[in-house]
């Protein structure tokens, strides 16, 4: 039973962590357009689908876009996105500059941030709750004697802990890395 609870706070702390990637830190990074979808054959893909994405450089991102047809709508998709980035058009490749932060813009981002790691938080008490839950069905179904269960809930509550400081951990480092000038 552990091990499934121990499963579902470490898909919250990966998800966390995927979000986290998404997020603009000032560096070229090919996950920030993770959440961006082109207009393509009559519906909507990933951009990564469209095209290969590299980092040649710390600030740019390049797209190669493998059906000419597709640079316009992957263009209007990169500039409408709530990225703020703004792509250029050279032959078949897409450049996408990505220029210094404001500190305004980086303490949003940080809000950003701070707000995903309150619901990987939020995520992993339900996990908790859900755990405390089945503990206190098993002793009310006589599968496990009361010592075995405030034993186990305690389990329950030092991982919890343990994956709250993990998120914390993560956001601290992401901070860092976003306020870094």
């Amino acid at each position: 039973m552990l091990e499934k609870l121990k499963k579902k706070m470490n898909d919250s702390l990966n998800c966390l962590l995927k979000d986290y990637g998404t997020l603009r830190t000032g560096r070229a990074s090919m996950s920030l357009l993770d959440d961006i979808y082109v207009e393509a054959y009559g519906s909507k893909v990933p951009l990564q689908q469209v095209g290969t994405i590299s980092v040649p450089e710390a600030r740019l991102i390049t797209i190669q876009v493998w059906d000419s047809g597709l640079i316009k709508p992957a263009e209007i998709a990169i500039r409408n996105s709530p990225m703020g980035l703004s792509p250029v058009v050279d032959g078949q490749i897409i450049r996408i500059s990505i220029p210094e932060l404001s500190e305004e813009r980086r303490k949003e981002i940080c809000k950003l941030a701070s707000k995903y790691a309150e619901q990987a938080k939020v995520s992993v008490r339900n996990v908790r709750r859900e755990g405390m839950t089945d503990l206190k069905k098993m002793e009310s179904n006589k599968e496990i004697s009361e010592d075995e269960q405030k034993r186990l809930s305690n389990e329950v509550q030092k991982l919890t802990d343990e994956f709250v400081q993990k998120i914390d951990s993560a956001l601290s480092v992401k901070e860092k890395e976003i306020m870094k000038v």
